[in-house]
């Protein structure tokens, strides 16, 4: 059977889901209103890292165009600040990555029209909805702009928050030396934010990304609101003494006469996210089923790096039900949703318990870290669950879980010291 589906977006969620169905010869096409050239030139869209479920999907695919021995990195350095300092390493099984979106996107792009995908760029409205219709067996949306993507409605039930939880500045940096193995440095300064140090690639290699998850009213808010092009050299000054006062593992390796961004003021993107997840599904005056992929099913603070990933998955998964039904109503709905709603609904509750446990530092959160900061296959396990966002969310679910699984790993350790 012949099936037309229409894809509303192309970002990381459209682009992944377009290819997999070239890879099965169905016919897809891709609305988005910014052709390649104009996201090359554009301002960065976000920092987003890879991690290694999403790069063998990647591989999959074949859009594995950056070779994660080269730009990729293997593991966490964790930094929780205040008057006694933790630190700590854990280790991924398989690197992850970050690609400059600015270079990701318009790449897959490329790959998706030498693979017979069509991209029409232009902005959609409310009078394109009948000829989309007519011309789409299913309509998948990704991006929350225009018409389609206020079709799908804010899930109360699980979506807490209504405001940003951090004001955000978020930017590529060169002039940080690299780790001798490459890491992600995630910190937190207690009562003012936490901050991701990647290893980026962008335009003329490899940078750091920085990633400010500022909290309102503390020190570090003030990164929100100054502009790097009102006061270049004054901006490079102010983060730099955040960075020298907050996040001293990134800061003692800033050779501050380098330290700038890396291309342009483009790279400096400031605001904020509202945690949202949304219905999945709509249908359409004409009876055609409109469904929510990426950030319009559910948009997650960066603070833990979900979002790309868990959209992946889900546009994964998508194209496998896509491929295997015929007919897109509401059971077709019902079957994406049930094999998707774990990894979303555990990345968007993960991250928000995160956020509010580095606000309060309940003290069972702070006996965990402590627990990781002692024990390296702790930190290993916690560092590689980055890659399975439920798997963490059984961990932190319910304070009873947090000590079960402390308990358990260290039931694990005397049983192999035993038999040893």
């Amino acid at each position: 059977m012949s099936k037309r589906i229409g894809i509303i977006g192309g970002g990381t969620a459209g682009l992944q889901l377009g290819l997999f169905l070239r890879r099965h010869d169905i016919e897809a096409t891709i609305y988005t209103d910014k052709n390649p050239e104009e996201i090359a030139a554009g301002r960065l869209p976000n920092t987003v890292a890879h991690h290694a479920v999403t790069v063998e999907r990647e591989r999959a695919l074949g859009i594995d165009h950056w070779d994660v021995n080269d730009f990729g990195y293997f593991g966490h350095h964790y930094y929780l600040g205040g008057p006694q300092p933790l630190t700590f390493y854990g280790d991924y099984h398989a690197p992850s990555r970050g690609i400059d979106y600015r270079i990701y996107h318009p790449q897959l792009m490329k790959d998706f029209a030498e693979r017979g995908g069509t991209i029409e760029y232009r902005t959609l409205g409310e009078e394109d909805v009948a000829t989309l219709e007519a011309q789409h067996d299913l309509l998948v949306v990704c991006t929350g702009k225009g018409t389609f993507g206020q079709l799908f409605e804010r899930d109360a039930d699980h979506s807490p928050h209504q405001t940003p939880q951090r004001a955000l500045c978020v930017g590529v940096f060169t002039g940080i030396h690299q780790l001798d193995k490459r890491a992600v440095v995630w910190g937190a300064s207690p009562g003012h934010g936490e901050m991701i140090e990647i290893p980026y690639l962008t335009f003329g290699g490899m940078a750091s990304a920085l990633v400010w998850e500022n909290h309102i009213g503390g020190d570090l808010e003030v990164l929100r609101h100054t502009k790097y092009e009102d006061d270049p050299a004054a901006f490079r000054t102010l983060m730099l003494e955040k960075l020298r006062t907050h996040y001293p593992m990134t800061f003692e390796r800033v050779d501050e006469k380098e330290f700038d961004v890396a291309n342009s003021p483009l790279d400096i993107l400031q605001g904020g996210v509202v945690p949202t997840v949304r219905k999945t599904s709509a249908v359409l005056p004409g009876g055609t089923t409109a469904l929510a992929l990426g950030d319009v099913n559910a948009t997650v603070d960066p603070v833990l790096g979900q979002g790309a990933n868990m959209a992946s998955h889900a546009a994964w998964i998508l194209g496998e039900e896509i491929v295997a039904q015929d007919v897109f109503d509401a059971r077709f709905v019902e079957v994406v949703d049930a094999r998707r709603r774990d990894r979303v609904l555990a990345a968007t509750r993960w991250t928000n318990f995160m956020l509010g446990a580095l606000d309060t530092l309940p003290d069972e959160f702070v006996a965990f870290v402590g627990a990781l900061a002692q024990d390296r296959r702790l930190a290993d396990e916690f560092t590689d669950n980055f890659n399975f966002p439920e798997r963490q969310w059984d961990v932190f679910a319910h304070p009873d879980r947090i000590g079960a699984w402390l308990t358990r790993d260290r039931a694990t350790s005397d049983l192999v010291g035993a038999s040893a």
